[in-house]
């Protein structure tokens, strides 16, 4: 039986491990051909070859979202490979520092919004032209329940996330007649390599305030991913998806 992406060209950033690399699995399960990018070589290449052991097909492209020469060679590099370009999600980020808004440093708030921001802009940039030579294609962006609500000495990051959403509904408006759809998945706490720089007691605390109480999966978000980008969700755009245990429900 053919997988809901069966015969598309998929790139996922952000995926050395994670969501990304969840994300990256979970497209090569359901039949597309897989370009994995992150700034980490080791974890890129681990990601391929656990695509390779189950079958799949991928390639790792090293690139730094936040930079733009290496971001347009990496669309480059994908239709090179490939041929097109039919999926991205956009999942490269970083947490950085916590701060409250007048204790952060211009050095956190620059780095932060650098790739969690700009850097899925500049994969859109990028990305949009290349989907529009073949007729389409569908873009997922990470933002996150913080691009939804305000957080507590999390100014930069709720910023940048917030600025997600916003381009994400901007870009779905102005590429709807075109046929490109653009969404974004927003987690919750999710069981992560980032999360887990948190101390024990903080990870409690976000376990214990979900509504089914415990930590996403990164896989959950793959799933929420995938389906976004699949002929499944063709009538979905603009959309900023909560995938979070209910937390934004209370």
């Amino acid at each position: 039986m053919a997988g809901l992406v069966t015969g598309k060209v998929a790139l996922v950033t952000g995926s050395s491990s994670g969501i990304g690399r969840a994300s990256a699995l979970a497209f090569a399960r359901e039949g597309a051909q897989v370009v994995v990018s992150d700034v980490s070589v080791a974890g890129g290449e681990e990601t391929v070859r656990l695509i390779q052991q189950a079958a799949g097909e991928a390639v790792f492209v090293k690139a730094d979202v936040s930079q733009p020469a290496e971001v347009e060679a990496l669309i480059a590099k994908t239709v090179e490979t490939y041929g097109r370009l039919d999926c991205a999600h956009n999942n490269a980020g970083i947490a950085g520092r916590t701060a409250r808004v007048a204790d952060d440093t211009e050095e956190n708030w620059d780095q932060i919004l650098a790739i969690n921001l700009k850097g899925v802009w500049l994969c859109m940039k990028y990305e949009i032209p290349a989907m529009l030579q073949h007729g389409g294609g569908a873009i997922v962006n990470t933002a996150s329940d913080a691009g939804l609500i305000g957080l507590r000495r999390a100014g930069a990051y709720v910023a940048s996330k917030h600025g997600v959403v916003g381009l994400t509904k901007t870009a779905a408006l102005e590429y709807a007649k075109a046929g490109i759809r653009v969404n974004a998945v927003c987690p919750g706490p999710i069981d992560t390599p980032m999360l887990q720089q948190a101390s024990g007691r903080v990870i409690e605390q976000m376990a214990a305030a979900q509504p089914n109480g415990r930590l996403g999966k990164p896989e959950e978000i793959a799933e929420a991913a995938m389906w976004l980008c699949s002929g499944a969700a063709s009538f979905v755009t603009g959309h900023p998806m909560p995938v979070d245990g209910g937390y934004m429900a209370q």
